[in-house]
């Protein structure tokens, strides 16, 4: 059967445990969370040494893991049998041989990260039609739905967070959800329980700096507030290891698309415009502003710029012009762009 996060984590807080876990796909994040839950939970502690089994996907085979899983647990209800790397194990559509008849008294773990198996083939077919396996698919979050992600995570936690500090993580951090999550766990412990996380929270703790960081330079692109973007890009000139370049010119390429979609719109209300752009309802009016500021022509040309800049940043056309420089000179481009 085919299971959400949230459906597996319910069962295993119920104690319901399905002989096997087939978890694939794109983010890692989902897959190893479910792996250690169901590890910490399927047996005590004192019962793990002669009833849990790890192995690697490149260092086993089909044949082993069979043999493995059909074991007895002794002296406990259960073995659990945890494949790692997954990926990596040959002819691993071998195992349906097991899945057609699983051991009860097992519960075998398979993390297949980064990809997904072929749903045409049969193997998947069986796993998916089985009662005695969960299979579960976990895809990668857009950078728009991680936010929400974010707060999701800190409500288990008993604590709530400003969405321009969840903004403020996602620009600094990407999508990779295990920096997030480690961050989130630092301040649940440095924090009592009921804490509103705000971007002065995430500055002090964190290291990100509210005033100084990519979401800071969009929004003073889009206001064209000259004076805060060259003391923004000041910053980053003499802060280039923690803000390259390139970074940079991506969050500025992904900012002026979704300007640009902000003029093409067939519907300009709050709530339309948000769910078009992927932003908090409360960033939109920033975006209307941004639109006026720089109508398709200029925002054509400014993404000819980004893209000349991010060629330059990797050493085309550019002999030594450093990155400092380059960025100061591309942020001038833009702001004078006709």
């Amino acid at each position: 059967m085919v299971l959400t996060y949230e459906q597996i984590i319910n069962q295993i807080n119920k104690g319901q445990f399905a002989q096997i876990y087939f978890l694939m796909g794109e983010e890692p994040y989902f897959i190893d969370t479910i792996t250690s839950y169901i590890a910490e939970k399927a047996l005590p502690e004192a019962q793990r040494a002669f009833n849990q089994v790890i192995v690697y996907g490149k260092d086993t085979t089909v044949r082993d893991i069979i043999h493995t899983a059909r074991r007895y647990p002794m002296m406990a209800e259960r073995m659990v049998v945890i494949v790692k790397e997954a990926q990596d194990l040959r002819k691993i559509e071998e195992l349906l041989h097991y899945v057609r008849k699983p051991q009860p008294t097992t519960v075998l773990v398979v993390n297949y990260k980064y990809k997904t198996l072929d749903k045409r083939t049969s193997f998947y077919k069986l796993l998916r039609d089985s009662q005695d396996a969960v299979v579960f698919e976990a895809k990668r979050l857009y950078e728009n739905k991680i936010p929400k992600w974010i707060s999701s995570y800190l409500s288990q936690k008993k604590m709530t967070i400003d969405f321009v500090a969840a903004q403020m993580l996602v620009e600094d951090l990407g999508t990779d959800l295990s920096k997030i999550a480690n961050e989130l766990d630092k301040l649940a412990v440095l924090l009592p329980q009921g804490t509103k996380i705000t971007p002065e929270i995430i500055e002090k703790n964190v290291g990100i700096s509210k005033d100084y960081n990519n979401f800071e330079l969009q929004r003073a692109l889009g206001m064209r507030d000259f004076n805060r973007v060259f003391q923004i890009v000041d910053y980053f000139a003499d802060n280039q290891k923690k803000h390259p370049l390139q970074v940079i010119i991506s969050s500025l390429y992904f900012y002026f698309v979704k300007v640009m979609k902000v003029h093409f719109a067939p519907r300009k209300d709050k709530n339309s415009l948000a769910s078009l752009l992927g932003v908090h309802p409360f960033f939109v009016q920033e975006y209307h502003t941004a639109a006026s500021n720089y109508p398709p022509k200029k925002i054509t040309q400014i993404i000819k710029i980004l893209r000349e800049y991010d060629l330059r940043s990797k050493g085309v056309d550019n002999a030594s012009t450093p990155p400092g420089e380059l960025l100061k000179e591309m942020i001038f481009k833009i702001l004078y762009v006709k």
